[in-house]
């Protein structure tokens, strides 16, 4: 009845969120882990389904505006005239061609900061706009008469000052090259393609001063949603050519499948993470409303007997879950874009994107889906109330019914177990279901933390097995890029033979990367030749698939270049410089590589073969020492600049970005689902502690002792911890094992069984008690606020 007399009946909004609003002051703790919990899975659920759609999305955009190539072919031109090219591309299913374009190698010695040198794959266009790969002319001019060349690189960002998108033109625009024996370049402008199709691009009339041995020409297709569709668009298009016409072909997809792989890495992560911590909001709303329901009794006659249809009653319950559940999915998503920022800057930086934000779809998702879960999770529990007639509910009480438990009860109380201890072990059995939620949250907790142990454990492997095991690296000075420091005069065996004779050098590995033009490819590729203590570098305990290198013609490659190139061990590749081509066999797939960008590996013996017209300079090599143990790092580097004035030595220590990334991760999110579990085993002890507020009295009347309740009640979550724990860690370790290839396949890298294999004995054991730590931490403030309840005021009031 209301104040005026009237039953609630057809009043019923009002009066439902009065009462919901409160439920909700009454039961503070439950509030709060409500929205803790939501919170937690809000957050983790925007970042893994921002990451998801971020990982194309920028990608899909940019090639759209772009016009981007389907398919980027080059052809062998004394084989294929630049009319049957086109000819050949007027068939239904090319949608547009752009094209034929010649195309050239360059060794182009740029001098000065910032220049690229090396082999250029320049292409001859006559503007940057086309049916096809329109390219982004984001600085300066396009090139329009002889001696004049354009670069390609991604766009700086839109707040760098200085110049870029925001400022003046960057420094390289004005700069010139010497090509040898030929004209001298001015860099007139700076373009990027997202597709790749070239390094660099001058006039047609220009690119035939350089005699190319190619052609290029572009198409996209109709149907190129996959490779079995771009592949047989691609042989309509030169099954009536010439034969071996076709000298290699570069598909968008696998540039697709580069730019998502950063972002991609993290995905799976926060997808565990994410689903953990949807689960545990589950079972802790399912544990939260039965247990309100259960202590609830009385109140809920009373709302019944004022005139609260059943309906009524079952939207009390579910509004009062409601409330912090969407305050908590608000929270969380904002804390999902804020946290999401460095992840999206990490794997989206230099890509040309511009900035990279979550897609506002996933934060409404969010926002909506969330409640609606935490509702059908709150709607068993709460339907309970709404069947319950007033009286059976006003005289039900908030004991647990007779006979619960008690035969568990008494066989613990025969053995030899301390009072304290039996009465504690008995406790869970007096309410089953609630047992059961608790113990699920706790096993969530322990998959958790085993989940993320090994996700770190592997992270950390991965970074010491391609950190290359040096303490310190060497390099000469380049006269040609520095005026600043002094020139060594010793060659490059006398390099060697300073640095091993340095106190505190262990090993020395001299590593030589040369550029290479890669037939087939727009972009040039750093090939590493290695020679000294290789063997102690760690690439042979990286390799994942095939074998080591064994002759001048053979290299090992990194999965990720081999990933953003469609190639595989056993694939031949071709490798031009200085206008001549030779073949090399990739016989093996490393995890990693040598330091910088990722490229094959070859032996030293191979240098001839490959480039027996290079001329070594000092100042090239990069010289990877390995410490003594106790050697100092800071005296040894010093020692090799006193040594030789001309050599550049540096510390090699430190943690990469998406070593620390993952690893920050995969602790914060540890902490925030383990709080969660805590608190849900907090409010399991709340909730028994209300129920048996006459047990805990009358057992104090006769004798026990406050210490021996707060055991009591510590010891029924002990109990419930250590079985979670036990059962947490395979399914953790399974998660583990689930998602660590998934995340490496995401980011183009194989890794071998020993980073999977993380798990020890030792870690075992710990993970094995984070359960019942976990339950007792979670357990002893309110097991304490039980031990301090007087006696008189409770049997007073019972």
């Amino acid at each position: 009845m209301t104040g005026s007399g009237q039953p609630y009946r057809g009043r019923g909004t009002g009066a439902v969120w009065r009462a919901a609003r409160a439920a909700v002051r009454r039961r503070k703790l439950q509030t709060v882990v409500i929205g803790l919990v939501l919170l937690f899975s809000a957050a983790t659920t925007v970042m893994a389904l921002g990451l998801l759609v971020a990982s194309t999305a920028p990608f899909d955009d940019a090639f759209a505006r772009q016009r981007g190539a389907h398919v980027v072919a080059t052809y062998d031109s004394a084989r294929v005239s630049g009319a049957q090219l086109e000819q050949a591309a007027r068939r239904p299913g090319v949608e547009a061609v752009a094209g034929p374009f010649a195309q050239a190698v360059l060794e182009v010695p740029l001098k000065g900061p910032g220049l690229p040198g090396g082999p250029l794959n320049v292409v001859g266009r006559a503007d940057p706009a086309g049916p096809v790969d329109r390219v982004d002319l984001w600085a300066g001019r396009w090139p329009s008469a002889p001696g004049e060349i354009v670069l390609n690189d991604t766009p700086p960002p839109a707040d760098l000052a200085g110049f870029g998108p925001a400022g003046g033109e960057p420094p390289i625009v004005g700069s010139t090259a010497e090509v040898p024996g030929g004209p001298t370049l001015t860099v007139v402008g700076m373009a990027y393609s997202l597709g790749r199709t070239a390094d660099a691009w001058v006039t047609p009339e220009q690119v035939q001063a350089f005699r190319p041995s190619s052609t290029q020409m572009l198409y996209r297709f109709s149907s190129a949603g996959s490779d079995d569709e771009i592949e047989a668009e691609l042989a309509a298009v030169t099954e009536r050519l010439p034969a071996d016409a076709l000298l290699a072909a570069q598909s968008y997809l696998l540039v697709k499948q580069s730019v998502a792989a950063e972002p991609g890495v993290f995905v799976p992560f926060l997808m565990v993470f994410g689903i953990l911590g949807l689960v545990a909001a589950v079972l802790i709303v399912a544990n939260v409303v039965s247990g309100a329901v259960v202590s609830g009794f009385r109140h809920i006659g009373i709302l019944k007997a004022l005139g609260f249809t059943p309906g009524q009653v079952l939207a009390v319950y579910l509004v009062t879950v409601s409330v912090p559940a969407v305050v908590g999915c608000a929270l969380g998503t904002v804390l999902g874009n804020v946290g999401a920022r460095p992840l999206l800057d990490i794997a989206f930086q230099g890509m040309g994107f511009g900035p990279v934000g979550i897609s506002p779809l996933v934060s409404v998702a969010t926002l909506l889906g969330m409640p609606v879960v935490v509702v059908l999770a709150a709607l068993v529990p709460a339907s309970r109330a709404r069947r319950l007639s007033a009286v059976e509910a006003i005289s039900a009480g908030s004991a647990p019914r007779v006979g619960r438990g008690l035969r568990v009860q008494r066989w613990l109380g025969g053995t030899r177990l301390p009072r304290a201890v039996s009465l504690g072990l008995g406790l869970p059995f007096a309410r089953p279901g609630r047992t059961v939620l608790t113990m699920s949250a706790v096993l969530l907790g322990v998959t958790t933390v085993t989940f993320a142990t090994g996700l770190t454990s592997t992270v950390t492997r991965y970074a010491d097995a391609t950190d290359g095991n040096d303490h310190v690296g060497v390099r000469a000075t380049d006269p040609e890029r520095s005026s600043l420091r002094p020139v060594s005069s010793l060659t490059d065996p006398q390099i060697e033979a300073l640095l091993r004779t340095l106190p505190g050098t262990n090993r020395v590995t001299v590593n030589l990367t040369l550029d290479f033009a890669l037939v087939g490819s727009a972009q040039p590729v750093g090939v590493n030749f290695l020679r000294g203590d290789v063997q102690t570098q760690g690439y042979r305990e990286q390799v994942v698939e095939g074998r080591w290198l064994a002759g001048p013609d053979e290299v090992v490659a990194p999965s990720e270049w081999l990933g953003e190139r469609g190639l595989a061990v056993g694939d031949r590749i071709t490798l031009e410089a200085d206008g001549r081509r030779s073949t090399a066999t990739i016989v093996g797939e490393t995890m990693g590589g040598a330091p910088g960008p990722p490229g094959p590996l070859a032996d030293w013996s191979a240098v001839a073969r490959l480039a027996p017209a290079h001329q070594l300079g000092n100042h090239e090599l990069l010289y990877q020492i390995q410490l003594a143990p106790g050697t100092d790092v800071p005296a040894y580097t010093a020692a090799v600049q006193a040594a030789d004035p001309g050599l550049d030595a540096w510390d090699n220590g430190g943690t990469d970005s998406f070593t620390v990334a993952a690893v920050s991760l995969a602790v914060v999110v540890t902490l925030m689902l383990g709080i969660v579990t805590a608190l849900a085993v907090f409010n399991t002890v709340v909730l028994n502690t209300r129920e048996r507020r006459r047990d805990l009295g009358m057992l104090k009347s006769i004798g026990m002792t406050p210490r021996q309740v707060t055991a009591m009640m510590v010891t029924s979550m002990a109990v419930l911890g250590t079985l979670g724990g036990l059962l947490g860690i395979p399914v953790g370790i399974i998660a583990h094992r689930l998602v660590v290839p998934i995340a490496s396949g995401a980011a183009q890298i194989r890794v071998p069984d020993s980073l999977i294999n993380v798990w020890e004995a030792p870690l075992l054991g710990v993970l094995a008690l984070a359960g019942a730590a976990i339950a007792m931490l979670g357990a002893l403030l309110p097991a304490r606020s039980a031990a301090r309840l007087p006696i008189a005021e409770v049997l007073h009031n019972e």
